[in-house]
């Protein structure tokens, strides 16, 4: 299985062959958004015109194929909490009143959308094709070290039913750990919470580590029982000019999404 690139005209957006209902990560590229949001802003609170940020789900929506006034924002904190949302949820963030925060996402209501939203951060797409249900994850470092992912697949578990050897899986693109400097206190959290397979995927360079925040999320997911998973190998910061970096800008940008649309199961 792979990751692969589509385009139509200017918009740009990656998919996974493992996910078998529609699904993207945007990229930048293909919105109508203006100056440091150019130009597929899809984040409310980066202070863009809202008639933008509208048009820019339309074209992403007619895209996947979904109603804009059906997706599901997440309201995101650094938490590790997985939010199950249904049909009284469509429209959150948009057309009605944010969630409670929520880093995750998990539904079973076909037609609704979910959207994470990220800019160095982990994206994580999940589909469950025997029952339908889908999930979306931001795992930042707090997240990733909580685990966020291997709670979203138990959520799954509990109120759908859902087997973990049936979900499939994908990471998105993230900062890489060729570019995720950090202090101490990072390492230490996943140290504290993946024990000694935390080492693998950290590196020391004098004071500072270099984080590999996918293969750690990819640990949390093997560990939850998920066995089949994608693993983007796009940086957000080295590729910067595809992708918005929190860290490259300094805050001044847009956000990129990871979005997913509920379907049918098997039954």
């Amino acid at each position: 299985m792979a990751i692969k690139t589509i385009k139509n005209g200017e918009l740009e957006y990656l998919i996974s062959d493992r996910i078998g209902v529609p699904h993207c990560f945007t990229t930048r590229f293909g919105g109508v958004s203006q100056g440091h949001l150019s130009s597929l802003n899809l984040g409310i609170r980066r202070g863009d015109e809202w008639e933008n940020v509208l048009k820019n789900y339309d074209i992403i929506g007619n895209e996947l194929g979904f109603d804009r006034r059906k997706i599901v924002l997440s309201h995101q904190t650094h938490s590790d909490t997985v939010r199950v949302v249904g049909q009284a949820d469509a429209g959150a963030g948009l057309y009605a009143p944010e969630l409670p925060e929520c880093d995750a996402l998990v539904t079973d209501v076909a037609g609704l959308a979910l959207a994470i939203f990220t800019a160095d951060c982990t994206p994580i797409l999940l589909h469950d094709p025997v029952t339908g249900a889908v999930g979306a994850v931001h795992a930042g470092w707090r997240g990733t070290a909580a685990s966020i992912a291997g709670k979203t697949v138990a959520t799954m578990v509990a109120n759908y039913g859902s087997r973990p050897e049936d979900i499939r899986a994908v990471i998105g693109p993230n900062i890489g750990q060729c570019c995720f400097e950090t202090h101490e206190d990072v390492p230490q959290a996943m140290w504290e919470s993946f024990g000694t397979e935390a080492g693998a995927h950290i590196r020391q360079s004098g004071e500072k580590f270099h984080i590999d925040l996918k293969a750690l999320n990819l640990l949390v997911l093997r560990r939850a029982g998920v066995r089949r998973i994608d693993v983007s190998n796009h940086c957000t910061a080295c590729q910067n000019h595809r992708f918005w970096s929190h860290r490259v800008t300094g805050g001044l940008r847009g956000s990129q999404a990871g979005i997913i649309v509920c379907g049918e199961g098997l039954g």
